[in-house]
């Protein structure tokens, strides 16, 4: 694909510069520093100034349709991923689109789609991934970057490029199979938590529209949105 790319040096958000600024093309921008970045809901995104990748890229899909809409969370994160398996092993994607390398956090996606009847006008894929910081200060739970697992600096535009790389790739290939094979906690039985309590289950399947299957210990089936169950670390 042919992506018009854009760099600034700082914006409250890239997802929403794109919604004013992006056009027909699609594009990517990204940024030296993020002040209001945001995660899903209302979490917040922390970045020290010139150190993590935060862009956003601006897609329209010409043939899928809106009930299909997670295949793009699935492509981006595996795109990520095969960008980050080149320096590092362990990468995982905590669904439904969380980055992780063991069971610290490196990256969060955000996409919003905007949607014309059946089909999806255009997407705004947001990333934010922990590059070369060295400390983080807020209180989230379990952050860690590339440096803190390599020791080393890397290059954010680099790693950008090969992002894209690897998404134009995928963009093209069916992919559910290997996202499912990608899943933090893919194989076993592990603790979650919904609003009726704590239960152990195993991870069975994610639906295309992006429902999570899991299989508690009595067998029973139960069936996820996204903020409808949270993964106990």
């Amino acid at each position: 694909m042919k992506w018009r790319f854009v760099h600034i040096d700082e914006t409250d958000s890239t997802n929403r510069w794109l919604k004013e600024h992006g056009g027909h093309d699609d594009m990517v921008v990204w940024t030296d520093y993020q002040t209001a970045g945001r995660g899903q809901g209302t979490n917040q995104w922390e970045s020290e100034r010139g150190k993590n990748l935060t862009f956003s890229i601006l897609y329209h899909p010409e043939d899928i349709t809106a009930n299909r809409q997670f295949h793009l969370s699935m492509t981006i994160s595996l795109a990520i991923c095969d960008t980050l398996e080149q320096y590092i092993g362990d990468v995982s994607i905590k669904w439904p689109n969380d980055i992780y390398w063991r069971n610290g956090k490196m990256g969060g996606i955000l996409i919003e789609h905007q949607l014309h009847g059946n089909s999806i006008r255009s997407s705004i894929i947001g990333v934010g991934l922990n590059i070369n910081q060295r400390v983080f200060h807020s209180d989230a739970p379990n952050p860690v970057s590339l440096w803190q697992i390599c020791g080393k600096e890397s290059d954010c535009e680099a790693l950008l490029q090969e992002i894209i790389g690897h998404l134009d790739t995928l963009l093209t290939q069916p992919v559910k199979e290997r996202y499912l094979s990608k899943l933090y906690r893919r194989k076993g039985f592990h603790p979650y938590a919904d609003k009726e309590g704590v239960f152990m289950a195993e991870l069975t399947d994610v639906e295309d529209d992006g429902h999570l299957l899991l299989q508690d210990e009595a067998g029973r089936l139960r069936r996820y949105a996204f903020k409808e169950v949270s993964f106990i670390l």
